[in-house]
């Protein structure tokens, strides 16, 4: 599939490639949709086997932050970046402040945030290039590491899926098998541990694994059996893709609900699978909203009890997903969707309406600005 008939497959609006010989900068940005607002998502740093690889993720990642926005009830659009390069090894000063005069040539249509692979401390060199940061560090005005407020979402989604199972959002006394051990993980540790959770957790580095333990009486479990743990609920905190034909046959959860990006390695399919097996999906992009929420807010004013009550509201989202699939007999990644294209085709509509320019293609209604 050429480049071109990959952007149109996910009706991205723009990608754009980024280099800088100096820097050994290696860049892809995609804004999928601008119709809420301009599209804002994480820079991710990773060693893709081929580039390639690099773009069909920041496809996959870029779509997905549109649909997050939307669900969110966020007036900001989809995109990401991504980072060819070895985060332990590759990262220097003017590999992100060419990075930042990229994301600064787009005027505003594409703001950045750190994610996987890169840190408060790259986003403060983004920041020293161009305004269209966020998640930069507290003392210079931002809101800091967005991982807490991710975690909080996933924890009040995780209970709200519970809800729906057993008609009780206690989380005491149920198996968590949680998967990935960053940061994001380890807040969901915490709020576990705290309601009583029987915790079961996994990393490619032991080592951060047994960090949460030692604060959290987890039990470890090596990489390649976490998803045959007899636990009620998986909490996907790593990659994506991880929802596939190898390791959905050998699950036993009741729930999943975690904070990783593109948990289905493919949504029609394995969402379907998923029902079929009688397994409540809470949508990634849905439950794992609470990062963006939380950067949004320095956009207008950045207060922290504001942005962790916003996130607190994913526990009434998920309730509405489910409750859509519910009643229509229909995946909840398909509920979600719904849920997320209604409000942009309902936004888009009026904007075009009032704007008198504005020219409409495509699946949402592509805002030609």
């Amino acid at each position: 599939m050429s480049i071109f008939d990959q952007i149109r497959k996910k009706d991205h609006e723009q990608v754009v490639f980024c280099s800088s010989k100096d820097s050994n900068l290696r860049a892809i940005i995609g804004i999928h949709d601008t119709t809420l607002g301009p599209a804002l998502g994480g820079t991710r740093m990773w060693m893709y086997a081929a580039e390639e690889d690099a773009l069909i993720d920041v496809l996959r990642l870029s779509r997905g932050m549109t649909y997050k926005a939307a669900v969110a009830g966020l007036n900001l659009g989809g995109g990401k970046a991504v980072i060819i390069g070895d985060p332990n090894k590759d990262k220097n000063e003017s590999m992100f402040r060419a990075f930042g005069r990229f994301v600064d040539g787009l005027a505003g249509r594409y703001i950045t945030a750190e994610d996987v692979g890169t840190s408060v401390a790259d986003m403060e060199y983004v920041r020293m290039e161009t305004k269209y940061v966020t998640g930069i560090d507290k003392a210079l005005g931002g809101s800091g590491d967005p991982s807490p407020f991710t975690a909080y979402g996933v924890y009040v989604g995780m209970k709200a899926a519970m809800k729906e199972l057993t008609g009780s959002d206690s989380l005491a006394g149920k198996k968590v098998a949680v998967q990935g051990a960053g940061h994001v993980a380890k807040y969901v540790c915490d709020h576990l541990a705290k309601d009583g959770a029987k915790i079961y957790v996994t990393d490619i580095y032991e080592e951060k694994a047994k960090a949460i333990i030692a604060d959290t009486k987890a039990e470890y479990v090596h990489p390649d059996k976490i998803y045959d743990v007899d636990a009620d609920v998986f909490c996907p905190c790593a990659l994506g893709a991880i929802l596939n034909d190898e390791t959905i046959p050998r699950m036993k959860f009741k729930i999943i609900a975690g904070g990783a990006n593109n948990q289905l390695a493919d949504e029609n399919k394995h969402g379907k699978i998923l029902l079929d097996k009688g397994i409540i999906y809470a949508p990634d992009y849905a439950i794992n909203a609470g990062g963006l929420i939380n950067v949004a807010n320095e956009l207008e004013g950045y207060h922290p009890e504001r942005a962790m009550k916003q996130a607190g509201q994913i526990y009434d989202t998920i309730r509405t997903v489910l409750a859509i699939a519910k009643k229509e007999r229909i995946p909840t990644h398909e509920a979600s969707n719904k849920l997320a294209e209604e409000r942009i085709n309902s936004i888009g509509k009026i904007r075009q309406i009032y704007s008198g320019k504005s020219e409409f293609s495509g699946r949402f209604g592509e805002i030609a600005i």
